[in-house]
């Protein structure tokens, strides 16, 4: 790693933030740029966008036509600034105190630029297995955009070993994580005078046992977690984010909604708890039925990533670890698109630059020094992949 490398490190993560890619919007201008910085470097470059042609994933080669590559992995997605006190702009990267901030420096555009600066060097190496550049979209809103590109990555053309997510760990090894798996629930309801309750069916009230069910398994996961967890907290969890209803205290309610987010441990199966939450949505929506024929109760699943669950003989982690010198067990309770990955069959590990504190909140940033260890560990990538 040189100066030379974090100077355009630091200009590419400048252009990479200017572009506002949240995730209700579209990500396609940063993705043509990505693919025109590798395309120029000889890299062969496919796209997978969404079914609404409004979104793309970018899947790039560079090096042989080999098996056995390793993959780098980021989301070119955002979470929103709506109602957060920046002291700057969000989408334009400031410098201060040895820091970058800006919306994405680190989650986890400061990775995608360390990466895309790296690729310079790897397309003058005599690389035997290539480098893989994998870059999606709706990460933050459940991990939705990777698996079309994880299939078409797998499913022909040279196949990868191992993927590297670039996801903010302080540059430390992470072979744990939790889960992500969420849903909508709608009820629809028939209103009436809230003393005329069998003249009607009030969604509100209908919701709230569904709800009351999802608290309890929550529950049910937090008892059941073993003395040894390595999570914080050491136990699988439920919440319900949001909720809305209704639009007077005397009238039935017609409408309701809430919308729930599990973040299952390795050894929970959040599959189990959707489908009985789905057994007791038809319960509920029948006994509205009785009063309103129309009622209608449905479970929307929104986001299914799995687990990142630690390999046994990791040739991942055993790679990460010689790059980063790092030797320690290190878990995390957030999710990434690494148990998506690991579930293909790639030995699979985050390790990014930054740290998840830092990120999804005003002034969000990332350390210079993160970026630069960042730049070392992919410079000494080649020279696992030339022999």
């Amino acid at each position: 790693m040189t100066a030379q490398h974090l100077t355009e490190v630091k200009d590419c993560l400048a252009d990479l933030i200017a572009m506002a890619t949240v995730s209700r919007d579209s990500n396609l201008r940063l993705i043509g740029y990505l693919e025109q910085r590798l395309s120029a470097l000889g890299a062969r470059c496919v796209r997978i966008g969404n079914a609404a042609g409004t979104k793309a994933n970018l899947h790039a080669i560079l090096g042989p036509e080999a098996d056995g590559g390793v993959v780098l992995s980021g989301h070119t997605d955002v979470v929103p600034v709506d109602g957060q006190d920046w002291s700057t702009d969000p989408f334009v990267m400031t410098e201060r105190d040895g820091r970058l901030y800006g919306r994405g420096t680190c989650d986890m555009k400061g990775f995608i630029a360390c990466a895309l600066v790296m690729a310079k060097t790897y397309a003058t190496q005599n690389l035997k297995r290539p480098v893989h550049f994998a870059f999606s979209y709706d990460e933050e809103v459940g991990c939705l955009g990777a698996p079309a590109m994880i299939r078409e990555m797998t499913a022909s053309g040279p196949q990868p070993r191992i993927a590297i997510i670039g996801e903010p760990t302080g540059m430390t090894v992470v072979t744990g994580h939790k889960g992500l798996y969420s849903v909508r629930v709608e009820v629809e309801g028939l209103e009436a005078h809230s003393s005329k309750v069998e003249n009607g069916a009030c969604a509100v009230t209908h919701a709230v046992p569904l709800m009351q069910f999802l608290v309890e398994a929550g529950a049910a996961w937090r008892e059941a977690a073993p003395a040894d967890s390595p999570f914080d907290p050491p136990y699988g969890t439920i919440t319900i984010g949001e909720m809305g209803g209704g639009t007077a205290a005397n009238i039935l309610a017609r409408t309701a909604w809430f919308e729930s987010l599990m973040r299952p441990a390795p050894w929970d199966d959040a599959h189990a708890v959707g489908d009985r939450l789905r057994q007791r949505a038809a319960e509920e929506e029948a006994r509205m039925r009785r009063h309103a024929p129309s009622a209608r109760v449905e479970v929307i699943q929104r986001s299914d990533a799995p687990p990142l669950r630690p390999e046994a003989n990791s040739p991942a982690e055993e790679l990460a670890r010689q790059l980063t010198g790092d030797n320690a067990q290190r878990f995390v309770s957030f999710g990434t698109e690494a148990g998506q990955f690991q579930s293909a069959g790639l030995s699979t590990v985050v390790c990014g630059p930054g740290y998840i504190e830092q990120a999804h909140k005003p002034d969000e940033f990332v350390d210079i020094s993160q970026l630069e260890a960042c730049l070392a560990f992919l410079g000494k990538l080649p020279g696992h992949l030339m022999d």
